[in-house]
């Protein structure tokens, strides 16, 4: 019997539950997550996401802090944002770096199983 592999959009999703309140990540950094660079691909299964608040997809930025799209619009994105605490100014998550999920550690290993 085989196995029924998992979509690229239920990968994305998998990693993306994973993403703690008040933490934001990239779809380049869920996309090298996958061992991917098809961080495009990311952004169009945030898109089709149709469970938002099960699947918390306002949490993945642009790779420069902009918010970036929402099935919602941008301004639902950064108020969700907000109340978790992250910091958006002027549509952007400020020192992204402060508020970055990581899926690899500084050695580059996965931080998932």
């Amino acid at each position: 019997m085989e196995s029924n592999p998992k979509s690229f959009d239920e990968r994305c999703y998998e990693l993306l539950k994973r993403i703690p309140e008040g933490k934001v990540t990239t779809y380049r950094e869920i996309a090298s997550a996958l061992n991917t660079r098809a961080w495009r691909a990311v952004g169009s299964a945030m898109a089709r996401n149709e469970r938002l608040f099960v699947i918390p997809c306002h949490r993945v930025v642009r790779s420069d802090g902009a918010v970036g799209e929402y099935a919602l619009g941008p301004d639902k994105k950064a108020e969700l944002l907000v109340k978790e605490g992250v910091a958006v100014v002027n549509g952007r998550v400020k020192d992204l770096g402060r508020y970055m999920h990581r899926f690899r550690n500084n050695r580059g290993q996965p931080t998932f199983s």
